[in-house]
């Protein structure tokens, strides 16, 4: 949806960079146009961005909550790594309350928490990938530092604001 508002989860500094590099590494290169990130909501109204900030406002007045890697994903024609986060969950949870009447029907559907890593490949790489990554994996600590809302623009992203946890 042009325009559309999506919530990213904003991730620590050090785990943005390495989660970066394994995008900029594996995802083709013509096709990537976001960063690395972590969706919540992949398409709000604009007509509500009043009312999101306010909610994102209040969602972050609190501790900031723990999150891992916890596997990987074969989403198809792509890897992902899967992201575990009890705290995180209810954030989302809770914001969904707060936003409903405006969930699209993929946001209304149930929420794995991932960071794409390749998308849009042929399944032999995929599959390439997916052998590699699982055979190196290893559950990881994520700081999610806050949450942020941007705006979707011509395939790319417009950074609108963001709200830091408390630490």
């Amino acid at each position: 949806m042009a325009g559309a508002l999506i919530v990213l989860a904003e991730l620590g500094e050090a785990d943005f960079a390495w989660l970066d590099a394994l995008r900029r590494q594996h995802y083709p290169a013509e096709r990537n146009r976001v960063p690395a990130h972590l969706t919540l909501f992949r398409a709000l109204p604009p007509s509500a961005e009043a009312e999101i900030r306010r909610s994102l406002a209040r969602a972050a007045a609190r501790a900031a909550p723990e999150a891992w890697t916890s596997g990987v994903i074969d989403l198809g024609q792509g890897v992902a790594l899967r992201v575990s986060s009890p705290g995180l969950e209810q954030v989302r949870d809770e914001l969904a309350g707060e936003f409903h009447g405006l969930l699209s029907a993929q946001d209304l559907g149930p929420w794995t928490a991932h960071v794409t890593v390749q998308n849009k490949v042929e399944v032999k790489a995929v599959r390439a990938l997916l052998r590699r990554m699982r055979a190196e994996f290893e559950p990881r600590p994520l700081k999610i530092r806050g949450l942020q809302l941007v705006r979707y623009a011509d395939g790319g992203w417009a950074p609108l604001a963001a709200w830091r946890f408390r630490a």
